[in-house]
């Protein structure tokens, strides 16, 4: 495995890792329940939540950088925008969906943390 493809492979799997580090502390370490509403109830975010969607959006933001640099003469310079203005964007539902304060930092600490390792992580320099 090349140098390249080893990074890809530890930022896709780190920015699910960092999230559930983030959910260890908030949840079991501080004793808060994250929980959101959804239709007319509410929901708990556990770590399988949390694992799926971190992971989700590595592999989707893998694919794009991918297709970018294929079809593009600036793809990461692209990539880098559309990324953070997805990370700006996604933060709108934990702002907007979180059941008390508690929650709601603890899910703009994850998009943060999941955003940065991705940007960071999956660009190539």
């Amino acid at each position: 495995m090349n140098t390249s493809a080893k990074r890809i492979l530890l930022t896709v799997v780190g920015a699910p890792a960092a999230a559930l580090a983030v959910w260890t502390l908030a949840v079991p370490v501080a004793g808060t329940t994250p929980t959101v509403r959804m239709g007319a109830g509410t929901q708990q975010i556990g770590p399988g939540s949390v694992l799926v969607a971190s992971l989700l959006v590595g592999l989707t933001g893998w694919a794009l950088l991918v297709v970018l640099e294929r079809f593009a003469s600036r793809s990461a310079r692209i990539w880098t925008i559309v990324a953070l203005a997805v990370l700006v964007l996604s933060l709108l539902g934990p702002i907007g969906s979180a059941v008390g304060i508690a929650t709601m930092l603890v899910l703009v600490l994850m998009h943060l943390v999941v955003g940065t390792v991705l940007v960071l992580g999956l660009v190539r320099r």
